[in-house]
This record gives C-alpha cells, sequence and structure tokens, in this order.
C-alpha cells in the first residue's frame, strides 16, 4: 500500500523500488536457515530476542530515512531480524507443547497471522493516506518491544514438552566452531539463485546475468551440499532431508507459499487489470479469502491433533487445488463472482494445509535439531514465493493470460498433493504409528 507513496516522495527509479521489497526477502530467504541454527546453538529466547530487536531498529531507521538507500537497507536487516525471530517462535512453540497438543498451538499462531495479514494493507492505508508512510515502519516498535519484555519475562529456557511427559530428555546439541564454509557457500548460493529469480523477469530470461546468476547459484550450493558431507558438525544436517514426513512437509510449503504468493500478488492484478475495478475493491475481493482462516486455523489444529497430520492435510491440500483450478476457470470467462467464490474455498482450506504439515515435520525431527529444521523450512517456504514471482511473472508476460496462470498454480498445488500423499507418514496424536 505504501511503495508507490516511497517511490515518488524520495524520488525512486522504478529498480530501486522494486528492491525495497527485494531486499527483505532476499535477506530472510537467505539467512533463515542460519537462523535456524543459532536457535540450537545457542537458544531460542536469545536468538529470538536479537531478531526482535534488529527487526525494530531497522524500522526507526527505515522510517527516518531521506533517500532510497536507507529505507533498502533498513528493509535488508528487518529481512535478517525476521531470519532469526521466525524459526526461534516456531522452535519456542515446538518445544513449550507436547505432540497431541502442537496443531492447536499452531492453528493459534496461524490464525494471528491471519488477523494481521488481513488487518495489515487496511492499517498501511490509513497511515498512508492519514499520517505518513513512515509510520508503516514505526509502528512496528511497540510491538517489537512487547514482544522482548514477554520473551525476557518467559523464565527459562522451556524443556522440550515430550520430554517432560515421559521423564527423558533430549541430548544437548553439540556445540563446536561454526562451519564458515558451508555457511558462505549457503549464503552465496542463495543470494545469486534468488536475485537472478527475482532480476529474471527484467534482465531477460536469457541475458548473461541471469545465466551467470543462476549457474553460480547452482554450482555454490553443490559446493555447500559438499562441504556439508565432509563435516562432523554441519551447519545444517542433510540427513534430515532422509527423513521422508521432513522433506515431504518442506515440499508442501514450497507449494503452499508459491499457491499463496500467486493469489495475493495475481489476483488482485486480474481483478484491476481485466474486470477494471479499483484497487480497494479488488483488495477487498481478495482478502475473501483470508476470512475463512480465522476459524480453520483452530479446526486444521485440532484435527491434526485428534487423527494426525496427514488426513487433514491431505484434505486441505484437495480442496487448494480444486479452488485454484476455479479460480482459472472464473478468470477464463472473467467472472468476478466465480473467482471470489473459489478464494473463500481456498481460503478454508489455506490454514489447514499450513498447521498440519508444520506440525508433522517438525515433529520429525529430533528435539535438539528442531531450530535448524525450522529454519530450513522457512527458507524452502520463502524460496517458493520467490519462485512463484518469477514464474508465474513470465508467463503472463509471455501468454497475457490470468487463466494460464492459475492453472499452472493448480498445477502446483496438485504436486504438493502428491508429495504429501507419498512422504508424510501417517500419524495419530503424540507421534505414534497407527
Amino acid at each position: 500500500m505504501a511503495l508507490a507513496t516511497i517511490q515518488q516522495e524520495l524520488g525512486l527509479s522504478q529498480t530501486a523500488a522494486h528492491w525495497v521489497v527485494n531486499a527483505y526477502l532476499l535477506a530472510m530467504t537467505c539467512l533463515v536457515a542460519l537462523g535456524g541454527k543459532l536457535c540450537d546453538r545457542i537458544s531460542r529466547r536469545a536468538t529470538a530476542s536479537t531478531g526482535v530487536g534488529l527487526f525494530a531498529t531497522a524500522s526507526l531507521i527505515a522510517g527516518l530515512a531521506g533517500d532510497g538507500g536507507w529505507v533498502i537497507g533498513a528493509r535488508a536487516i528487518q529481512g535478517t531480524g525476521a531470519a532469526l525471530m521466525f524459526p526461534a517462535a516456531w522452535a519456542m512453540v515446538t518445544r513449550a507443547f507436547a505432540a497431541e497438543e502442537r496443531g492447536h498451538a499452531f492453528g493459534i499462531m496461524v490464525t494471528i497471522s491471519a488477523v494481521f495479514m488481513a488487518l495489515g494493507p487496511f492499517a498501511g492505508g490509513l497511515l498512508v493516506d492519514h499520517a505518513s508512510w513512515r509510520w508503516i515502519f514505526w509502528i512496528n516498535l511497540p510491538f517489537c518491544a512487547a514482544i522482548i519484555a514477554m520473551v525476557l519475562l518467559a523464565g527459562p529456557e522451556s524443556a522440550d514438552a515430550d520430554d517432560a511427559a515421559t521423564g527423558t530428555a533430549a541430548e544437548p546439541a553439540a556445540i563446536g566452531p561454526l562451519d564458515l564454509r558451508g555457511l558462505f557457500a549457503l549464503l552465496a548460493g542463495l543470494t545469486a539463485l534468488v536475485t537472478a529469480l527475482m532480476e529474471g523477469p527484467n534482465w531477460g530470461w536469457g541475458s548473461i546475468w541471469t545465466l551467470g546468476l543462476l549457474a553460480l547459484g547452482l554450482a555454490l550450493m553443490a559446493l555447500f551440499v559438499t562441504i556439508e558431507r565432509s563435516r562432523t558438525l554441519p551447519l545444517i544436517d542433510l540427513d534430515l532431508l532422509k527423513i521422508p514426513t521432513f522433506t515431504g512437509g518442506n515440499l508442501v510449503f514450497v507449494a503452499f507459499q508459491f499457491n499463496k504468493i500467486t493469489v495475493f500478488v495475481f489476483c488482485a492484478l486480474f481483478l484491476q487489470d481485466v474486470m477494471e475495478f479499483p484497487a480497494m475493491t479488488s483488495g477487498l475481493i481478495v482478502l475473501a479469502g483470508t476470512v475463512p482462516t480465522f476459524f480453520t486455523s483452530f479446526l486444521g489444529g485440532k484435527a491434526a491433533d485428534r487423527w494426525g497430520s496427514r488426513p487433514p492435510l491431505l484434505l486441505a491440500l484437495a480442496i487448494n487445488t480444486a479452488a485454484l483450478v476455479c479460480v482459472a476457470l472464473a478468470m477464463a470467462l472473467e467472472n468476478t463472482t466465480g473467482v471470489a467464490l473459489a478464494l473463500v474455498f481456498w481460503g478454508i482450506a489455506l490454514p489447514v494445509i499450513a498447521v498440519p504439515a508444520r506440525r508433522a515435520l517438525m515433529g520429525a525431527v529430533p528435539a535438539d535439531q528442531q531450530g535448524q529444521a525450522s529454519g530450513v523450512n522457512l527458507t524452502t517456504q520463502m524460496f517458493g514465493g520467490t519462485l512463484a514471482m518469477a514464474i508465474c511473472g513470465s508467463l503472463l508476460a509471455v501468454t497475457g493470460s490470468y487463466a494460464v496462470v492459475f492453472a499452472t498454480n493448480a498445477a502446483v498445488g496438485a504436486l504438493a498433493l502428491a508429495a504429501a500423499w507419498l512422504l508424510v507418514d501417517r500419524q495419530k496424536p503424540g507421534g505414534n504409528p497407527p
């Protein structure tokens, strides 16, 4: 809501305005795996507090910025803070609740996220129209202060709830020198890949810069895998990917974020470009997809706790795919009512995918690796959003058809359903096989 105003007031070029958004996404995508590792090496509370502190500091700087360079730099620091606090938050909740309660806890977190996701555009619009774009950054400060206070006052670092119930304790994570070679290869590889995907539509997919960065990124990621395989204490334990539920859950989250970003970005564009609705009306129609999440987040968590993660996850993925097919058909027919109704069903499925999938993959890894597991999960999720912007943006440029974009989106949803069916284990409450 504020980007156009920031661009106008600070005199930013189109490319610079693009990087006000991309700087945050790039920093978070590249650093969130490190944030997860720090949770296991140091502590979840310290990692979360540091992340929130960085986010607050960057918000203050962004609001005071007098030129685009300061805003973009502050957004990169915000992304760094987010890369620390988000994996710490998921790891803390995973450790604090027993397996049969985690679905409900994750449901509460997703509901809170949905509330802010729904209110964000309206709050941002009000602040930009009646105060200043700077307040979209400064409004974060009291929330950050409250979060840091709650984290610091929460008492000692929580033990694993499952360990408390059984009277056992997980072995602490081994502490050794940080794998700096692996860290450099990971950060450089992800930076090259994500930058190529972000700028590919602008540079052209056949340009030497796009192809060069893609090749460099893939080579560095291959180097990262080689380095990690040779380390006794790797930055990321690649053996986690041998756990089918963990791998399947992460594939689901790639598709989940791909679907979500495509809906929020390209539905709004369709309604404005094709149906010629004003921006506010388009936003209200797209928000139809967020309303059901307030209710189904709790249902998804409760269902996962009662029947295990697999049944509600498969059902929600099937509804998600069917709803996206209906969106594509409605767009082909230029039927706004059909788009809105399909979005409602999509919104019903959205949290019932996220909650059981995260419950399954976080519950599948050892307690002393839940920080890095959360970091890997968030990395794959952010990467899915980057893929969505690159692939769908290019499809729209080539075909000019929003129906083709959403048919592709539905195909990605179908692939997620297949991955969940093949890889995510059927579990009863408590993580026991049926």
